[in-house]
C-alpha cells in the first residue's frame, strides 16, 4: 500500500505538512495537497498537478478533492488564530468536510495528527476540538481510520531557546517537568509508516527526553551564554491558566493549551533519531 497509494495531504503548508511533502517528494510518491495558498506550495516546488487550491470550512470547495486518492493525511488545525477561524471551525468541521467527501470517494484510509494525551483535556478547548474528530474518525467504518497523536514538536520547543538568546530563561515549577518533543522530520516519517500499519491510534515522541531545564541548559550550551534559568511558582502557571480559560478563544486559547501542557510530565513512546541538541546547535547558526 505504501508505495502505490496515492495521497492527499491536508494542512500542508502548516510546519508538520511541509516535512510531510518534502519526504514524500524524496521518495517519488504519487500525492496532492491540500491548502488555501498555493503559492506557498508552489515555493515548496510542487507542480501544479500536485496542488489543490481549497477551503476545508466550505464544503462546496472540497467536492471531488478525494477522487482517485487512497489515502488522506491530515495536519489541519489552527494553534493561533487568525482571519476568523475557530477550533471548531477547523479543527473539529474542517476535518470532517474533509472525511466526508473522503467517505463519498472510496478513499481506503484516512490518518489525522491530533496531539499526545489530547483525550485527557477535554476542558481544553483546542484539544476538545480535535478529539472531537478523533472520535468521529476512529467511529468511521467507510475507511480504515488512524489518529497520530505526537508530543510537542521541536518548532515549540525553539520559545525556550529564544528566550535564553535573550539572556534569560523563566519556566514554571522547579523545571523537572520532563517530554520527549519530536522533530518534524521524525513525524513526518512516522505518518507515512502509518499508511501501512494496521494500528488506530498511535502516540509518538522523540528519542530523548529532558527536563524543562535540561532543554534551557542545551539552549545555552548551544548559544555558547552561561545558563540563567529562573523558576516561577507553579501556582502562577494555574493563576494565569484560569485567566485564560476566561479569555476569548482566539487570546486564550493558545495561553490555555501552553500553560495546561506545562502542568506535569509528557513522555510519549520514543521514535527518530533528531535530537534538541543539534536542533538548537543549527538554530545557532542561522
Amino acid at each position: 500500500m505504501f508505495d502505490s497509494s496515492k495521497v492527499l495531504v491536508a494542512g500542508s503548508t502548516g510546519y508538520l505538512g511541509r516535512h510531510i511533502l518534502k519526504k514524500m517528494l524524496d521518495k517519488k510518491m504519487s500525492f496532492c495537497a491540500l491548502a488555501r495558498n498555493d503559492k506557498k506550495l508552489r515555493s515548496l516546488g510542487l507542480s501544479e498537478s500536485q496542488i489543490i487550491q481549497a477551503q476545508v470550512t466550505n464544503r462546496e470547495e472540497l467536492s471531488e478533492v478525494c477522487d482517485g486518492i487512497d489515502v488522506v493525511i491530515s495536519s489541519l488545525g489552527i494553534t493561533r488564530q487568525k482571519d476568523g477561524f475557530s477550533y471548531e471551525g477547523v479543527d473539529y468541521q474542517g476535518n470532517l468536510n474533509l472525511l466526508e467527501e473522503a467517505k463519498r470517494a472510496g478513499v481506503k484510509k484516512f490518518i489525522y495528527i491530533s496531539a499526545f494525551n489530547a483525550q485527557n483535556y477535554p476542558d481544553v478547548r483546542l484539544l476538545k476540538a480535535k478529539e472531537r474528530f478523533a472520535v468521529q474518525l476512529l467511529n468511521t467504518r467507510e475507511l480504515s481510520p488512524c489518529v497520530i497523536r505526537p508530543n510537542g514538536f521541536f518548532s515549540d520547543i525553539a520559545e525556550i531557546f529564544k528566550m535564553a538568546k535573550a539572556g534569560r530563561v523563566y519556566t514554571f515549577g522547579t523545571g523537572k517537568i520532563q517530554i520527549n518533543p519530536i522533530h518534524g522530520e521524525d513525524l513526518a516519517e512516522f505518518c507515512l509508516d502509518s499508511i501501512s500499519s494496521n494500528e488506530t491510534e498511535r502516540s509518538i515522541g522523540g528519542p530523548k527526553v529532558y527536563s524543562l531545564d535540561d532543554i534551557a541548559n542545551i539552549a545555552f550550551q548551544s548559544l555558547n551564554k552561561p545558563a540563567k534559568i529562573t523558576h516561577i511558582p507553579d501556582n502562577l502557571r494555574v493563576l494565569s491558566l484560569g485567566i485564560a480559560k476566561r479569555l476569548p478563544e482566539k487570546w486564550g486559547g493558545p495561553a490555555e493549551f501552553f500553560l495546561t501542557m506545562l502542568g506535569g510530565d509528557a513522555i510519549a513512546p520514543s521514535y527518530g533519531k533528531c535530537c534538541l541538541e543539534q536542533y538548537f546547535d543549527e538554530l545557532a547558526k542561522s
